[in-house]
């Protein structure tokens, strides 16, 4: 954790009080959140089902985005008092007026990918000649 009033910490609420993209990204960025909203836009899921569906995370790491997106308003947990118990995971109301951006954002990022994969392709074939 960070020291409340360190130059970063500072620096970092001067940036997310006057940009909003900043916010924006504070709240979705990072490794794991993007699939984690990837998934839980097209519907509500078990913990169990998250876990499975995100290769390579770890249960610490899954459980600590999920309290984080919780925390924004983002993500809502769902407890059913069952035997054994479980947990559901949902987009909340402000968590959908998200949708369009996080659309936007992978329209963007497939292009982006398909771009650098055929600049890749095209440079390791001119190093070939």
């Amino acid at each position: 954790m960070r020291k409340e009033n360190s130059t970063n910490a500072l620096n970092e609420k001067r940036i997310i009080d006057t940009c909003g993209m900043a916010v924006s990204l504070r709240v979705i960025g990072g490794r794991w959140k993007p699939a984690i909203l990837c998934r839980l836009v097209y519907g509500t899921m078990r913990y169990s089902e998250l876990k499975k569906s995100i290769e390579g995370i770890s249960e610490r790491m899954l459980v600590a985005q999920l309290r984080e997106l919780e925390q924004d308003g983002i993500v809502r947990r769902v407890v059913y008092a069952e035997v054994p118990p479980r947990v559901e995971y949902e987009i909340t109301e402000l968590g959908n007026t998200m949708k369009p951006m996080l659309g936007a954002m992978s329209d963007w990022g497939n292009a982006h990918r398909s771009l650098t994969e055929q600049k890749s392709t095209s440079d390791s074939e001119l190093t070939e000649a």
